[in-house]
């Protein structure tokens, strides 16, 4: 702990000692620093508004081709629909198969009975 509290003095006495040329040196070597930082991060900023342009450009892209795909799939709801009016035609066709069979074996029955 000594040891620390040691270099920690000398650190300090470093600072007591300086002239005016040597603080302003040492403040326009952390001004630098400091703008570099502003730099880098305002880089940094730039790069991730341009990503996310290029990705909204992609996403409308996408959207537009998201609404082809819908427009043309259409068609196959149409025919699930059309498939769906077919079976309930073919059920009534059967029905009206079952009651015809009926009429033509009750009509049967009346010419022989005759």
């Amino acid at each position: 702990m000594g040891n620390i509290k040691a270099k920690k003095k000398t650190w300090l006495r470093k600072f007591e000692k300086m002239s005016d040329a040597e603080y302003y040196n040492q403040f326009y070597i952390g001004l630098a620093l400091a703008g570099a930082l502003v730099v880098v991060a305002a880089i940094l900023l730039l790069l991730i508004w341009m990503a996310a342009r290029r990705i909204l450009r992609l996403a409308v892209a996408a959207l537009g081709l998201v609404i082809k795909i819908k427009e043309n799939t259409m068609i196959i709801w149409g025919l699930l629909e059309t498939n769906h009016k077919a079976v309930s035609i073919l059920t009534e066709a059967e029905t009206i198969e079952k009651s015809a069979g009926m009429v033509a074996e009750a009509f049967h029955e009346t010419e022989q009975t005759k």
